[in-house]
């Protein structure tokens, strides 16, 4: 078997028949479909087990409500294949999706982590699936070497357009960062892209659906730094990652701390943005560094709230 498909599942009923038939109607199919329930309290784990009923590679793992991570861990432990696709229960994969993944692990045989670009969906209660729009049947290949460099570009990928060889996230234990709901899975990428390139199909072939109900990233509201930025900033200073990827860590940690100085600034608290800047002083110089100072000097929050909207509008069109 080659690919094992990992859903956890937690109060998405409304939304899980379509994911699910996103994977069976894959074009590439030689894989499994584990799906952990993680104590859902509706009628998701049923819509499972009737499609289940049709199709014996779907596969139903029950277990108490421990959270995103702990499922996907323990579906992680349960699987079979020699890759492991993540797809969340509320997203879904183009028809090519496996197909062109596993064109990118034939095309590339000595990385350990395959992924593509992605599609944003707003979510709506009358919702259905959209056509695709065409996609180029060969599209390109490329090695990321670079992850935070490249993050900070703008985001390649996100979960459910990742496959991880098996192997190397057993050698990985524990997986996911049990207990954080923010940051759980970029931890793993960023440890993954410490010891692997990444093999990226520049093709959009997952659908990613915004705000969806019950989204933690539609709950999520930045106040702090992520435990995973911190941890990452223990390795590169600590030399437990490779000399050579020390130095972009280092800078998009900083950046980071950008980043806060500016939801300061939003909320009216000059101080505390010129704290975080000193904080991210390892991004000094940078353009978005020098910018960034001269709000926290100058500009009035409200216009500093404009422009990080119009920022992000221009940023999020995918």
């Amino acid at each position: 078997m080659f690919f094992s498909i990992v859903i956890p599942l937690y109060n998405k009923a409304l939304y899980i028949e379509t994911t699910l038939r996103s994977v069976v109607q894959q074009a590439f199919s030689d894989f499994e479909i584990i799906v952990v329930d993680d104590g859902s309290t509706d009628l998701g784990p049923h819509a499972v087990c009737e499609l289940a009923l049709n199709d014996g590679r779907i596969r139903l793992v029950k277990q108490s409500n421990a959270g995103v991570a702990a499922a996907r861990n323990r579906g992680i432990a349960e699987a079979r294949g020699e890759w492991v696709a993540f797809l969340d229960a509320d997203d879904w994969w183009h028809s090519d999706y496996l197909s062109m993944q596993h064109r990118a692990v034939q095309a590339h045989p000595d990385v350990d982590v395959v992924a593509t670009m992605l599609r944003r969906i707003p979510d709506a209660q009358d919702w259905s699936p959209l056509p695709w729009p065409p996609q180029d049947p060969h599209p390109a290949v490329v090695l990321i070497d670079d992850l935070p460099h490249r993050w900070m570009q703008g985001i390649p990928f996100f979960t459910s357009s990742v496959a991880v060889r098996r192997t190397r996230l057993l050698a990985m234990q524990t997986c996911f960062a049990v207990g954080e709901s923010h940051g759980e899975d970029l931890d793993l990428w960023f440890r993954l892209a410490e010891h692997t390139a990444i093999a990226h199909t520049q093709a959009a072939l997952v659908a990613y659906r915004t705000a969806a109900m019950g989204s933690l990233m539609s709950q999520h509201a930045q106040r702090s730094m992520a435990p995973y930025l911190l941890r990452m900033e223990r390795r590169a200073r600590s030399n437990a990652m490779p000399m050579s990827k020390q130095a972009a860590a280092l800078r998009f940690v900083a950046q980071q701390r950008v980043t806060l100085a500016r939801e300061a600034l939003i909320g009216g608290d000059r101080w505390e943005a010129f704290q975080w800047l000193w904080r991210g002083r390892y991004a000094a110089g940078t353009k978005r560094w020098c910018m960034s100072l001269l709000m926290a000097g100058a500009l009035p929050s409200a216009l500093v709230q404009r422009w990080e909207r119009w920022r992000n509008v221009r940023t999020s069109v995918a």
